[in-house]
């Protein structure tokens, strides 16, 4: 797993309503030393999402415009920008294994904009901070 990639995970969490397992997808922002992930779910629905500008932390819903990012994510997307904990990087490995699969990446402008957003989003930790802007420093610094 790499900063940048967006996974499909087809049973991320049950719907209240059907008891069904609803998919989500996520987009890896950061990885610590110990292969825990920074991550966020990313979204189609606007819900007071503006698109400009791309980066916005206000009310009702913070969130990082995408635009159209390709297939499989054909419909305007945003990354949603509220508290989101860590992922356990075993976790995301054994979610793989068992059907989870990378949709697609991020080019690196885009990511290096998405990060910069996340790491001064409100809901965003201390410790997720850090490794988002030391994340960004190496990205800044790649060929």
């Amino acid at each position: 797993m790499r900063p940048g990639e967006i996974y499909h995970i087809p049973n991320f969490y049950i719907d209240p309503d059907t008891g069904a397992l609803r998919p989500k997808y996520l987009l890896v922002l950061a990885i610590y030393a110990d292969g825990d992930l920074v991550a966020r779910l990313l979204t189609s629905r606007p819900h007071g999402r503006p698109e400009d500008p791309p980066c916005f932390h206000g009310d009702p819903y913070p969130g990082f415009y995408l635009g159209v990012p390709g297939h499989p994510l054909t419909d305007p997307t945003w990354v949603d920008l509220r508290a989101f904990e860590d992922v356990d990087g075993r976790d995301m490995i054994n979610r793989i294994a068992h059907g989870a699969t990378l949709s697609l990446s991020l080019p690196q402008e885009l990511l290096i904009d998405v990060v910069t957003c996340v790491a001064a989003a409100d809901d965003t930790t201390r410790g997720q901070e850090v490794v988002l802007r030391n994340a960004l420093a190496v990205m800044r610094t790649a060929p």
